[in-house]
């Protein structure tokens, strides 16, 4: 689907096909839309505006929440590390804290790409001589500076959008390693469906990372539940906690945890 899509001269005369793409180009250029400020904008009533988004919803384009829809990614969209700093700070924030109470005796991590994961970074304890092993590049250069920490930082070709490293090697150097504890991420979870991710070269990595860690935490703001993207490369019992936030209803949190990790919103 298209996302170029102009309407501003005659919005009042949009299609429901021109409207659907309308809205969905402005979800992911700003990262969310809101229900009433669309209708303003389109010129169209509340109620139009959620049968557009439904359609969206049903075609795994988007995923509604009390008057604002949020862009799921999927092979043809992925959102960039900047617009992933922009949303949903303080929960990821809370996320993040919550992730390191639970390293316990762990002496070597890996610690995903991304921002909750680089959230997770900043959280380490200063002293506590650990070994860290990671794709992305912002993560390595933060804890590099830290004397407490030896950093191994996966090779492979540099994606420009999250600034994490894919392919052969880094998938190969994982294979070579015994890993305490991993913090992994996902753009969806999904009781029937599992982790998934845009790409196929992500999904190897987080999936080599999963094979070589001991244990296994998924760490996610409530926006990823129930959305799903294009490769799996976990189930959701593969993990022993999934920590998010208190957007995450309890009964579905509880649905989750019948899959067998523990659940914790914070």
């Amino acid at each position: 689907m298209a996302v170029d899509v102009d309407l501003s001269d005659s919005p009042g005369r949009a299609t429901g096909h021109d409207r659907r793409r309308y809205l969905l180009a402005r979800a992911r250029a700003e990262g969310r839309i809101e229900v009433a400020g669309a209708a303003h904008a389109l010129e169209v009533s509340v109620e139009t505006i959620r049968r557009d988004l439904k359609v969206l919803e049903d075609h795994g384009l988007i995923r509604r929440e009390y008057g604002v829809a949020y862009p799921v990614e999927s092979a043809g969209f992925e959102s960039d590390l900047a617009s992933r700093e922009a949303e949903w700070i303080p929960e990821k924030r809370r996320i993040a804290a919550e992730a390191v109470t639970h390293i316990d005796d762990a002496e070597t991590l890996f610690i995903d790409e991304g921002y909750t994961p680089q959230l997770v970074a900043q959280e380490l304890p200063t002293e506590a001589p650990l070994t860290i092993v990671t794709a992305s590049l912002p993560i390595a250069s933060m804890l590099a500076l830290r004397g407490s920490c030896t950093v191994m930082l996966l090779g492979g070709r540099v994606r420009g959008r999250t600034l994490a490293t894919v392919d052969n090697w880094a998938t190969s150097m994982l294979s070579d390693f015994v890993i305490d504890l991993a913090f992994i991420g996902a753009n969806g979870i999904s009781r029937t469906h599992g982790l998934t991710t845009p790409d196929p070269a992500v999904a190897s990595v987080k999936s080599a990372a999963l094979r070589a860690a001991r244990r296994r935490i998924f760490i996610g703001a409530h926006v990823k539940f129930s959305a799903t993207s294009f490769v799996r490369f976990a189930d959701v019992s593969d993990f022993e906690t999934l920590i998010t936030d208190t957007g995450l209803a309890p009964s579905e949190a509880h649905r989750y945890s019948e899959l067998g990790p523990t659940v914790i919103r914070v």
